[in-house]
């Protein structure tokens, strides 16, 4: 699999994991005191980041800094608008569809142009 491929595989997970730790809580432990729902989030949070340093690692390889962290905004917003509305059940908002926009707008212009992908040695 191209490492592009494995980096975008390891986000969607990663932002999954993300998502359920920044905000499950506010659905799932809303009763419980503060310092539970804050290391059930860390603990969910260490799964994000298992899955989000290889990405990033894998990903550099072939992206820039600013092309690995728009895909990574992209995901973030693919992910999080099925939360929002499923799990927490929010109502669908037209802004969700405008921001998606937005971020195609950033995606064309973090990839319009071949850059390399780390700095040179100083």
């Amino acid at each position: 699999m191209p490492p592009v491929a494995w980096t975008i595989l390891l986000l969607v997970g990663s932002n999954i994991f993300m998502t359920f730790a920044w905000y499950a809580h506010l659905r799932n432990l809303g009763g419980r005191p503060l310092m539970i729902a804050i290391l059930v989030s860390w603990l969910i949070a260490f799964f994000e980041y298992v899955l989000q340093v290889p990405a990033n690692r894998i990903g550099y390889t072939t992206l820039n800094l600013g092309q690995l962290k728009i895909i990574q905004e992209v995901i973030t917003l693919s992910v999080f608008v099925p939360f929002s509305l499923y799990y927490m059940r929010q109502p669908w908002r037209w802004d969700f569809l405008w921001a998606g926009l937005c971020l195609l707008g950033a995606v064309y212009f973090m990839f319009r142009t071949a850059t390399p992908t780390q700095a040179a040695p100083l």
